[in-house]
């Protein structure tokens, strides 16, 4: 029996120390201003089971503050409360950060109450309380609170008396004129001519008299030579010269490779793969990835929305496409990463990678003018035996139509779709035929894999599609 202790104990010393050196790496790639692999590595530590937890509170600070150097305003927010929950040390820059997070994200009402928090912890540190003070003054600027930004600034200056730009600031917030004061001014109306009329000016034009006329001129009903016009038909654009030049980005994922206890999946990896290659050939940019962890995925969709909003916004079209374990609990949609080990019901949300949340919203706010999201991913439950806690139906939940969106299903809310027999899911197998096909609008596509999925499956499996979109889209232009 004593020997059997001692061995439980080495498994669960060794394998805390592992996760040790997990977060040790994670916060290494933060001093190294690798702030996406040190998001991707703190994830996989705050995901482990097995973890020493007191070093969860700084793994939370520092994957937010790897997404706030990001520019993941939202992400970091939620990131830095959760290591204010759980009693980190730095409380007043925390609540600071957290101000620029919600002023970034035009949340003023909430910036100010972050940026008042801040101030009672930190105005011990006189620089600290200026840069609060002229932070909350812009923020109350941008509200419309003028006399709040005003004391604001008559506050910084009486710590720092001599200085220029706060002088400057508060000179214009004081000035009447800065506040689109009335200012009385003549205005001239110009004369404006109707269409195809000339203005009439008082300009005296000579005019020749007309020429008399004699015999020899007039001209009994005279049969005028009409110039036919030569009509030409313009040249229809091609799809190619209406398209050719959009940016396409895609992040691909699928994941086989699950525990014994979640069930592996055959085709997920197969379908991402030959998904992917077909992108590519249709001028997509693609990021594939495969049986992926929680902190991949994390750190690949903000790798995504990064290059979203590097293409023109009427020019851009982001894609994301997803196959293997899903799951909707609360009104949310999950992807399940590899090594989720889900126990209890409130493991899902921390452990799962929410769609609407982390994957709709982010393509939402970026430059693309169309986001595509397809997901491949109801297969069954994957935890069977929380089956009465996350409810009785399966498979995914119809989520909140998003600006620019199209949202395809392998399936009809609540139900489940098949994994294939061959080397793809039926869905995805129906899916790469139809968009192979040149010339077909998005909707086209959609509707026909539905009706094959449809009849293939005798009626058990009906694709679904939401779609808030606006102008066209097709995956293969010739």
């Amino acid at each position: 029996m004593t020997i059997r202790i001692c061995v439980a104990f080495c498994i669960v010393w060794t394998n805390s120390l592992a996760q040790y050196r997990l977060y040790e790496e994670g916060l290494k790639k933060y001093n190294d201003k690798d702030y996406y692999g040190a998001i991707e590595t703190l994830s996989d530590f705050l995901t482990r089971p097995v973890r020493d937890k007191k070093f969860d509170v700084d793994a939370y600070y520092w994957r937010g503050m790897a997404a706030f150097k990001l520019g993941d305003f939202t992400v970091a927010a939620e990131d830095l409360k959760q290591s204010l929950a759980l009693k980190h040390g730095n409380v007043g820059n925390i609540h600071w950060f957290i101000a620029k997070c919600y002023e970034n994200e035009k949340l003023y009402n909430d910036a100010i109450v972050a940026y008042s928090d801040a101030l009672k912890i930190l105005r011990i540190d006189k620089q600290k309380e200026f840069q609060i003070l002229t932070e909350r003054s812009g923020v109350y600027a941008k509200m419309g609170n003028q006399s709040a930004a005003i004391a604001d600034l008559q506050a910084a200056l009486a710590i720092q008396p001599n200085n220029e730009m706060v002088k400057n600031s508060l000179a214009m917030l004081s000035d009447p004129k800065s506040r689109n004061a009335d200012v009385k001014t003549e205005t001239v109306t110009p004369v404006v001519a109707k269409k195809d009329e000339p203005v009439k000016t008082e300009s005296k034009v000579e005019t020749k008299p007309e020429p008399v006329k004699t015999e020899e001129t007039i001209v009994t009903n005279p049969q005028p030579v009409v110039q036919q016009p030569v009509v030409t038909t313009p040249k229809e654009p091609t799809l190619e010269e209406l398209y050719g030049d959009e940016k396409r980005y895609a992040l691909v994922i699928g994941n086989s490779a699950y525990s014994k206890q979640i069930g592996v999946l055959k085709n997920p990896v197969n379908d991402a793969t030959d998904f992917a290659e077909v992108l590519k050939s249709m001028n997509f940019d693609v990021t594939l990835i495969t049986d992926a962890s929680y902190g991949k995925i994390r750190a690949e969709m903000m790798k995504f929305r990064d290059k979203l909003n590097q293409g023109e916004r009427d020019k851009t079209v982001g894609l994301f496409f997803y196959a293997g374990h899903g799951l909707q609990h609360e009104n949310e949609n999950y992807i399940v990463p590899v090594d989720a080990e889900i126990m209890y019901e409130d493991d899902i949300s921390r452990f799962c990678f929410p769609i609407q949340k982390m994957v709709l919203a982010q393509m939402e706010m970026s430059n693309s003018r169309m986001n595509i999201v397809i997901l491949d991913a109801c297969r069954n439950n994957p935890f069977p035996a929380l089956h009465r806690s996350i409810g009785e139906s399966t498979g995914l939940g119809e989520m909140k139509k998003a600006r620019g969106a199209f949202i395809a299903y392998a399936t009809s809310p609540g139900s489940v779709a098949s994994d294939g027999t061959g080397r793809n899911g039926l869905y995805t197998q129906e899916l790469i035929k139809a968009m192979s096909k040149p010339g077909r609008t998005i909707e086209q596509v959609f509707k026909e894999v539905r009706a094959n999925v449809l009849r293939q499956s005798g009626e058990r499996q009906n694709p679904w599609e939401n779609s808030n979109i606006i102008g066209d889209f097709y995956f293969k232009l010739k």
